[in-house]
């Protein structure tokens, strides 16, 4: 199949791994399986999918450190599977840098609705990516687009970024001084309307200030507004 995304499970449980690979292959994708993190990472060192289905409860490296390990060097969207009551665990994946989560026992369809958002969120971030201007300064921060770095433009620091950083600042950017709500942010990040009292929201634009040093009670960049969402109140020069 042309241009068929490639996913990679990683799962302990063999049935879990076995259904999986059944219903994502009938889905139209290239499935392929590992059971840990030394599977893991074999397969990631030939190549790397398109996204990773993360669980959290594995042998050995379990899947927060095995998503640290994979943004040490990619952006790949990972999706954590985590249990379904453990709101903790889903917040601690957000915080190192996972996309989304979905929480088992879950629906097959559920699953593949997820995948589906978050990679149409990722292509449409990497095509819109090429079209924007050289760089993007505001505070004391240049953004470059296309390769998604971000600088201090007084000490030169550069900060990592995950995908989901990247869409996020880029929603506040293009949307300077406008109310931006959940819903918003969610489809931003992760390609779906966000679910009632979801923490993972407020996780992101927590994880964004840390990145921008920009201290949530005198923030001067990402403002709250208490009950409705997040402000984006620096000024903004775009480079030609």
């Amino acid at each position: 199949m042309v241009n068929q995304k490639r996913i990679l499970v990683v799962d302990d449980d063999l049935e879990i791994r076995e259904l999986l690979q059944e219903y994502l292959s009938k889905a139209g994708y290239d499935v392929t399986t590992a059971q840990n993190g030394q599977e893991m990472k074999a397969k990631l060192a030939v190549q790397y999918p398109d996204l990773i289905l993360l669980d959290i409860m594995l042998p050995g490296d379990d899947g927060f450190t095995l998503c640290k390990y994979v943004r040490q060097d990619s952006s790949v969207p990972i999706i954590m599977l985590t249990a379904v009551s453990d709101e903790t665990d889903q917040i601690i994946g957000l915080e190192l840098g996972a996309d989304d989560y979905i929480a088992k026992p879950f629906s097959p369809r559920q699953l593949v609705a997820r995948i589906r958002a978050l990679l149409r969120r990722t292509q449409q971030l990497q095509e819109t990516t090429m079209s924007k201007p050289k760089g993007i300064r505001f505070a004391q921060w240049r953004l470059d687009p296309v390769t998604q770095r971000l600088n201090h433009q007084v000490t030169g620091q550069e900060v990592e970024m995950t995908s989901a950083d990247f869409a996020l600042l880029m929603l506040f950017i293009e949307n300077p001084n406008s109310l931006m709500d959940r819903n918003a942010i969610s489809n931003a990040t992760r390609g779906r309307d966000a679910q009632p009292q979801e923490r993972g929201i407020d996780v992101q634009v927590s994880r964004l200030r840390q990145r921008l040093k920009d201290n949530g009670r005198q923030s001067t960049i990402i403002k709250t507004v208490r009950g409705n969402g997040y402000m984006f109140v620096a000024d903004i020069t775009y480079e030609s």
